[in-house]
């Protein structure tokens, strides 16, 4: 009966909304109700003429600057508000509603239906409810009106009184950050993030600095993240997102024991202190006994729809039986050549109609498209047809599509990166046995199996380092032109590992003639690290000539985020390119003892 009622009520609401908008007078709205409004509510006069002064006193009006006109409720045995001009109590005052009707169910209405300066104007006022816009904005933005819910979910987190925020305001801010990010509006993100953790509820707080630190992230600016983390502990200091939060941080740090350590600490203090739900207390009990499986399987979880299909993923790579062989060949130069077998191209066919996606053979890491719009239709079906996963060109695609989805994310690399790199290594210890030539990108199908090595390079470096390196290095051997680009990445992994003798010798084999700045400052920490100075002010002059911005930038504490280039390439030479290094690998300069003051004094000298 509730549903009927709710249904009809949205329906005489809309149709009263209509009415009051022809002319914005009461009398006349009383009118359309005892004619047009009972035939909307199945012909119940007494129940239409009941709701119509209630809807009406809740009604924003433009003549009235977006105000309303609410009418004094009146006494049982005053004359009716309705104007039938009988006493309340034998009018609408002896209907009963089904349940109570919300009172910015109009103004919710009004802002669903407005556009352009109408609804503009109507923001501005600054009399919308609160509930009114963030019901208006989810609508928005469920009906795939980007724009529209952005404009309105702003109207709801600019005003100056966050007390006035409603509860469930958190699915709302966690919307209009995703806008900002979808629609290419970071600087209102960044300051929206701000200033919640500013001035914001508390129930809010957490939820930015999740968001904050995933952004961090997710961009690798594990500097930032670790700032960010500390600046919550400040404001938050009991909150239980700071173990979740911490363990995430630390984990893409590649300090897994510390992060149980650190778990088991969160779980103890909360845990004392009595205030956690039963699931907030089993799920820090989890994190504190394995925090790597416990990030992983919440990450599943809200997947949604996806969740069963990719555990079923999970236990098939887990079981999945060896690689089978590969047609290998060397040529008359003596480089060597994987070409597809018929098998494997129909096998790759079979996948393909569900996949649907194509690799972008002008990309490194690219797809035509977004593979997870139908991703539960080719998961279940791989589940399905384990033997697809015996095609190299399979097994690209399906690692390219998780480390578009997952790379970032170190807790998924045992479950998904770590056994299709067992395949994959077992592809590649066949090619070296065929011979010691090169494995060139443009030879035959190479481009396959490199590319799909480079994908599982970066969705096992956050989660597994000291596989991602040795898979690299790997690759090195076999294209010794690195068209992958992967010498900055051993560089860098060689360096966080404290294996600064390595790192050295990475940077002395020049591949090409462009000079790479990873290339060049892992050069200059190296030395640094190794007490070998004047090297080192060599080397951070070969920098300053590549790049003047680079010492700058890694020096300062703070600096404003630089956009990347098309297909977020940084050009040498260029902020972006400073910016870049520096978010990837400040952390290390900022651990390194002494390494950012000697920086500074070479800028200043």
């Amino acid at each position: 009966m509730l549903a009927v009622w709710v249904e009809q009520l949205l329906g005489f609401a809309s149709g009263a909304l209509a009415a009051i908008r022809e002319e914005e007078r009461y009398p006349a709205f009383m009118a359309w109700a005892r004619e047009e409004g009972a035939e909307l509510m199945g012909g119940d006069l007494a129940m239409a003429q009941a709701l119509a002064p209630i809807l009406w006193s809740q009604t924003p009006l433009e003549r009235a600057g977006f105000t309303c006109e609410p009418l004094a409720r009146p006494g049982r045995n005053e004359p009716c508000w309705c104007d039938s001009g009988r006493k309340t109590k034998h009018c609408c005052g002896a209907v009963a509603m089904p349940a109570e009707v919300p009172d910015h169910l109009m103004w919710m209405l009004s802002l669903r239906d407005w556009k352009g300066p109408t609804l503009k104007a109507a923001l501005e006022s600054g009399h919308a409810p609160a509930q009114a816009l963030l019901e208006a904005g989810l609508i928005a933005a469920e009906t795939g009106q980007r724009g529209r819910a952005q404009q309105i979910l702003e109207s709801l987190f600019q005003r100056a009184d966050w007390s006035r925020l409603p509860a469930q305001a958190e699915p709302a801010f966690e919307l209009l950050i995703d806008l900002y990010q979808e629609r290419g509006f970071t600087r209102k993100r960044a300051e929206l993030l701000d200033e919640v953790l500013d001035r914001g509820p508390l129930f809010l707080r957490g939820v930015a600095l999740e968001r904050l630190c995933l952004m961090h992230l997710d961009s690798d600016d594990l500097d930032s993240a670790r700032a960010a983390f500390v600046r919550a502990q400040q404001a938050l200091p009991d909150s239980p997102t700071l173990a979740y939060i911490e363990a995430m941080l630390l984990l893409h740090e590649g300090h897994e024991q510390e992060a149980a350590e650190r778990a088991r600490f969160w779980f103890r203090r909360l845990a004392r202190k009595g205030d956690l739900e039963p699931e907030q207390l089993q799920f820090l009990a989890d994190l504190a006994e394995n925090p790597g499986a416990t990030l992983a399987d919440q990450l599943l979880n809200a997947e949604e729809d996806l969740a069963e299909p990719l555990a079923s993923l999970q236990a098939l790579l887990a079981e999945l039986p060896p690689a089978p062989g590969l047609n290998i060949g060397e040529t008359e130069n003596g480089e060597l050549e994987y070409r597809s077998s018929a098998r494997e191209d129909t096998l790759f066919a079979a996948w393909q109609k569900h996949f649907q996606v194509d690799v972008d053979d002008d990309s490194a890491l690219g797809l035509k498209g977004d593979p997870w719009l139908q991703a539960g239709d080719w998961l279940r079906e791989l589940c399905a047809h384990p033997e697809w996963l015996d095609s190299p060109r399979v097994v690209q695609a399906l690692t390219l599509a998780l480390t578009s989805r997952f790379g970032s994310l170190p807790w998924m690399s045992p479950s998904l990166f770590e056994p299709l790199s067992d395949r994959l290594e077992r592809w590649l210890e066949r090619i070296r046995g065929e011979g010691e030539g090169p494995f060139l990108w443009d030879s035959a199908d190479n481009a396959v199996l490199l590319r799909t090595g480079l994908a599982l390079v970066v969705g096992m470096e956050r989660g597994a380092r000291e596989r991602s390196r040795r898979l690299a290095e790997r690759l090195l051997t076999l294209d010794d032109q690195d068209s992958l680009g992967l010498q900055e990445l051993v560089l860098d992994q060689l360096l966080r590992e404290g294996r600064d003798r390595e790192a050295l010798s990475v940077t002395e084999t020049q591949r090409d003639d462009t000079p790479v700045l990873g290339i060049l400052l892992g050069r200059a920490l190296a030395l640094f690290r190794l007490q070998r100075i004047d090297e080192a002010n060599e080397a951070l002059r070969d920098v300053h000539r590549h790049n003047p911005h680079a010492l700058p930038m890694l020096c300062a504490e703070q600096t404003r985020p630089v956009q990347l280039g098309p297909d977020n390439v940084a050009e040498p030479g260029t902020r972006a390119e400073a910016w870049q290094y520096r978010t990837l690998m400040r952390d290390q300069w900022r651990a390194t003892a002494g390494a950012l003051a000697w920086l500074q004094s070479q800028i200043d000298d």
